[in-house]
């Protein structure tokens, strides 16, 4: 009962609402930016409960189940992960054998959800929008993987959150190193990936293929959807707070220190959506395939020799 409580309180209800507070302060810090008010505090709950009273509409010729079935994946695997954080956030001492792995495969479901969803709907533009966001993992995936074996070797080759939290408890935070330094860097384009964020929205590009793999999606589908990604807005800043910042403590200057931790990736993110124009999937794979990939090798060289 424990678990299940940790499951819907921190892992949903507590990851919904700041994804929410990010959401709204990435639209507002972006409509500022473009000379706009921007919408009030309250826009994003709004937007995903008026949703929520919208008929869902199924398109003809498509797998139903996988189309219904797939964004409530989705969401459940972001809601598992935030959780496996939290825990390992509060006690170091309850982290088990893998769960950093266990991490990184149920941070590539969403990803794996909009495009079952996209293929499954039957729809021209929307296959090809769950093309583009295969290929997109495809790219991504190695040098986020190689970035995060940088903690994974300076904690002593330990996979397990909890620690590497120790680690950096006891040496210093991983980001202060030249090797963290690069790997983060690597981690927070990859990161922009994963939220399909500009410059690399080409899955679901609005002006290109209006939204791609979730242009069938309406009502609950397509709000499932949208909290997913509000709650990516704030599970994957976290997960990289807990592998190269440390975590976040909660007391005192400590829990301070830590929603600032937070809210700088969150800025780091909207500076560059804001400040990048869209790319094409072909530079977006030469992109993270090369100079990411490269810097991620090299920083993955610099652990292994302590720098």
């Amino acid at each position: 009962m424990t678990y299940i409580f940790y499951f819907l309180f921190l892992g949903f209800l507590l990851t919904a609402v700041i994804g929410l507070l990010a959401s709204w302060i990435d639209r507002k810090v972006t409509a500022r930016v473009q000379y706009r008010v921007g919408p009030p505090l309250l826009q994003p709950l709004i937007d995903i409960v008026k949703l929520l009273g919208k008929e869902t509409l199924i398109p003809q010729g498509s797998s139903k189940i996988t189309f219904l079935l797939a964004p409530i994946i989705g969401m459940a695997s972001v809601a598992l992960v935030t959780t496996l954080l939290w825990l390992n956030n509060f006690s170091p001492s309850k982290t088990f054998l893998g769960d950093l792995i266990v991490v990184l495969y149920l941070l590539a479901i969403p990803s794996l959800s909009i495009i079952l969803g996209g293929f499954a709907s039957g729809n021209p533009l929307a296959s090809l929008g769950a093309s583009r966001e295969m290929k997109l993992i495809l790219s991504y995936e190695l040098p986020f993987i190689l970035a995060v074996l940088v903690p994974v070797i300076k904690s002593g080759l330990s996979i397990k959150l909890g620690e590497i939290l120790t680690f950096q408890a006891q040496d210093g935070v991983i980001i202060g190193s030249l090797s963290g330094f690069l790997s983060f860097i690597v981690v927070i384009m990859c990161v922009q990936a994963k939220l399909a964020l500009v410059p690399f929205d080409v899955p679901e590009a609005e002006t290109e293929i209006v939204s791609g793999p979730l242009i069938e999606y309406s009502g609950a589908g397509l709000a499932v959807y949208k909290l997913m990604k509000n709650m990516l807005l704030f599970t994957l800043p976290f997960f990289l707070i807990i592998i190269f910042m440390g975590g976040i403590k909660l007391k005192g200057l400590s829990l301070a220190f830590g929603i600032l931790k937070y809210v700088g990736i969150v800025a780091v993110i909207t500076v560059i959506r804001n400040t990048n124009p869209r790319v094409r999937i072909d530079q977006a794979i030469r992109f993270f395939w090369g100079p990411m990939t490269i810097i991620a090798i090299i920083a993955v060289m610099f652990a292994l020799i302590g720098k």
